[in-house]
């Protein structure tokens, strides 16, 4: 009998939004669903999509996903999406109300952070953030070399001297 081994391949993709971590403090993460169409997700499980522009805002008390990007499916006939259409977000009312009370307080936003499928279903990860300064990010920076570098010294594979 052979063994079956977990296929990364065959794994559906999960799509970052990197630069969102490195542009904002994130404070709390919220998981949400959203209401897609049938071409929209073939086009995700494709790896067909971007957050890098997408943001989150309110709109009488629910929570719409503006300007994500997800490429028209190619094999989509008349019935395909349009691209950059607002999505609405589907969250519980608990969770609406504690992004409502945090947005209305002064420089915080709803950031997308990541895409992803659980049990079947288009889940986003969407993170309560304020934004950073430019000193913020050089320290960032700064300790993702120092640690690098502590990692290759631990390592034994490069040799430096702190």
């Amino acid at each position: 009998m052979a063994t079956k081994k977990s296929d990364k391949k065959n794994a559906p993709p999960k799509i970052e939004n990197r630069k969102a971590r490195h542009d904002f403090h994130i404070d709390d993460t919220y998981e949400a669903g959203i209401a897609l169409k049938g071409t929209e997700v073939k086009s995700i499980r494709a790896g067909k999509a971007s957050l890098n522009e997408a943001f989150a805002y309110l709109n009488r008390g629910e929570v719409w996903l503006k300007n994500m990007y997800i490429k028209p499916y190619e094999f989509g006939s008349y019935q395909n999406h349009d691209e950059r259409r607002d999505r609405k977000l589907l969250l519980k009312r608990k969770e609406i109300r504690e992004i409502d009370k945090s947005m209305n307080q002064k420089g915080f936003t709803l950031v997308p952070l990541k895409l992803y499928f659980k049990r079947g279903y288009v889940k986003i990860l969407l993170g309560l953030a304020r934004g950073k300064k430019q000193y913020d990010k050089r320290e960032d920076i700064k300790e993702k070399d120092v640690k690098r570098e502590i990692d290759r010294k631990i390592k034994g594979n490069y040799n430096i001297n702190l």
